[in-house]
């Protein structure tokens, strides 16, 4: 358990941090499509019987690439892109763990819905590197990041890179799914990436501002939630989400009471 707390610390601090950027870029479900296609990363490592979780890496990190290129070059619509990274992950993952010796459905499960059980020493250490990669992103190339978000043209024009700011916002949301799914699991990760974001979002303004209300939100739900399953003895992912649901609809009112606040004033 304290382990997985570690873990759930880590995840809280790092998914909501990509998805502010991810959610200013309208591109929230791109969480659960690399989420799809970890699983096929996943299932390739039971296969070969290497880690799961760095062939998951590697996966996620092409699966990322892929559709951002994709995306860009105007081949097929973003949605679209997104809809095949779901089915092809999904089944490839389904069918590879078919296959593989080791895997089985229980296995599949926890990977799918996270398992606080399962969480081992060396997991931890990898979401701690992975993390730490994901948060210094963020930190070193938040404001290009953010002017990539609010307006591609814009930070074209300015002379950003933005096809390289583009690829790697996915490579780290990828390496964020990665992350997230020993405790969240790989097809709640998403929520975890949006719900946090969407909350803040609904008590402050400022990018800055909602960036870090977000970690704190999301922070609260993973460990909340990690608690609160770990008494129950059920998938840690649905205590988590449901946490992080509950303080969207607390933030949504409070914010809303305040607005009105707000207008009532400005009309005296």
């Amino acid at each position: 358990m304290q382990r997985a707390l570690v873990a759930g610390l880590l995840v809280g601090l790092s998914a909501p941090a990509v998805g502010t950027f991810i959610v200013q870029r309208r591109l929230a479900l791109l969480g659960d499509g690399i989420g799809h296609i970890a699983l096929t990363g996943v299932a390739l490592g039971f296969l070969t019987g290497t880690a799961p979780t760095l062939t998951a890496v590697v996966v996620a990190v092409l699966g990322a690439v892929a559709i951002e290129l994709v995306r860009e070059r105007g081949r097929t619509s973003g949605d679209v892109a997104l809809a095949l990274l779901f089915y092809g992950g999904i089944a490839g993952g389904v069918l590879l763990i078919g296959l593989s010796k080791e895997g089985s459905n229980a296995t599949l499960m926890s990977y799918l819905f996270g398992s606080v059980s399962t969480v081992t020493q060396d997991d931890v250490l990898v979401i701690g590197a992975l993390s730490a990669g994901v948060l210094g992103v963020v930190l070193v190339f938040g404001r290009e990041l953010f002017l990539l978000c609010q307006d591609p043209e814009v930070a074209k024009a300015s002379g950003l890179p933005v096809r390289f700011l583009s690829l790697l916002l996915a490579v780290t949301a990828a390496l964020t799914v990665v992350i997230a799914m020993r405790v969240v699991g790989l097809l709640l990760v998403s929520a975890l990436m949006v719900v946090p974001v969407a909350a803040s979002q609904q008590l402050t303004r400022g990018f800055r501002t909602t960036l870090l209300l977000a970690m704190v939100f999301g922070v609260v739900a993973t460990v909340g939630g990690l608690g609160y399953t770990y008494y129950v003895n059920v998938a840690p992912g649905a205590g988590i989400v449901l946490l992080a649901l509950l303080g969207f609809a607390l933030a949504l009112g409070v914010g809303t009471f305040i607005r009105r606040n707000r207008t009532g004033e400005s009309r005296r």
